[in-house]
């Protein structure tokens, strides 16, 4: 496994993070607890020392089990990385979507980041975790509603008591991390970036290079489009977010393997699975610090953790992108 520093902060974590939105359940069609578990236990047997995850993911059941996968191991082997200011408990801040908890119940998705609701948030996810400190602790989406400074004026203070190491965003554009950055020393920006998916590498991630900050990447597998096993008439779960993603019709799902068969050569001539090598070649994309990815068992987490081992040339990573740019035109 290779690990890198996240910018301006003593943390090393894992090229390859467990993503553990998929572990809640919540819009991805329920999970088995036992089953994420182990995986995040496998995942860090493997060297995946980081984990990413969220109170609204299950609406706290996957910081819940973060917390129950890494009980036995010692805290200082593991970086948690989580975030606040989604809100479903009460109506407050910006509304958001409607949607529906892990048992079905309808609930109203806010974005709010108010200075009192930060705070009890993060003492709310330090239960959860079975901690006493957050590695990284990231506004989850951009409040509209709540000027910044109140919003990080509330991480300071958390950053003060011991109970957050370091501040991170999430989903923040060029400006909105300028403006940010006047009041508190960001570290990171999560943001969604994959092959498919390059708006970020229009302003965002130049930002982040030019002025030193660190780039989470989400969604490098594009929610699973790009591990090649996707077919046209693919049925997803109720309750799956994917039902309803433009990424998911039968035509793109047909161009995007029509793409990755031209990858597979190059990923078994180096012993790899489609799936690492774009894990691999996202790892490798400028300005991106680490990726986070998900696993619903153990095999897909050793498997994951594997691109953290694999090399790419420049002939390779050159050949990669000329693929890319003929998808995408």
């Amino acid at each position: 496994m290779e690990y890198r520093t996240l910018a301006n902060t003593d943390l090393k974590l894992s090229v390859v993070t467990f993503g553990a939105w998929a572990a809640g359940g919540w819009m991805w069609g329920k999970t088995d607890r036992n089953a994420a578990v182990a995986a995040i236990q496998a995942a860090h047997e493997a060297g995946v020392t980081s984990i990413d995850t969220a109170p609204a993911y299950g609406q706290g059941e996957s910081e819940s089990i973060v917390g129950e996968a890494i009980r036995n191991i010692p805290r200082d082997q593991v970086q948690i990385l989580t975030k606040y200011g989604i809100q479903w408990e009460k109506e407050a801040g910006a509304f958001y979507f409607k949607s529906r908890n892990n048992a079905g119940q309808p609930i109203d998705i806010y974005k709010y980041a108010g200075k009192e609701s930060v705070m009890a948030e993060c003492e709310a996810s330090l239960r959860r975790l079975g901690t006493d400190y957050i590695d990284l602790y990231q506004i989850h989406w951009p409040d509209p509603t709540t000027p910044m400074e109140e919003t990080f004026e509330a991480v300071m203070r958390l950053m003060e008591q011991g109970k957050v190491r370091y501040a991170g965003v999430c989903n923040y554009d060029a400006a909105l991390m300028a403006e940010a950055s006047k009041y508190i020393d960001l570290a990171s920006d999560q943001i969604p970036f994959s092959m498919v998916n390059r708006g970020m590498d229009a302003e965002t991630i130049p930002y982040c290079i030019e002025h030193g900050k660190s780039v989470v990447a989400y969604s490098p597998m594009e929610r699973g489009l790009l591990t090649g096993k996707m077919k046209p008439g693919q049925v997803f779960a109720e309750g799956d977010h994917r039902k309803e993603n433009p990424f998911f019709t039968d035509e793109s799902i047909e161009r995007t393997n029509r793409f990755l068969d031209e990858l597979r050569p190059m990923a078994e001539e180096k012993g790899a699975t489609l799936s690492q090598l774009v894990l691999r070649w996202t790892i490798d994309h400028p300005g991106v610090t680490i990726v986070l990815a998900g696993a619903r068992n153990p095999e897909q987490a050793v498997m994951n953790a594997k691109a953290g081992d694999l090399r790419l040339t420049e002939e390779e990573k050159s050949f990669i992108d000329r693929k890319i740019d003929e998808l995408l035109k």
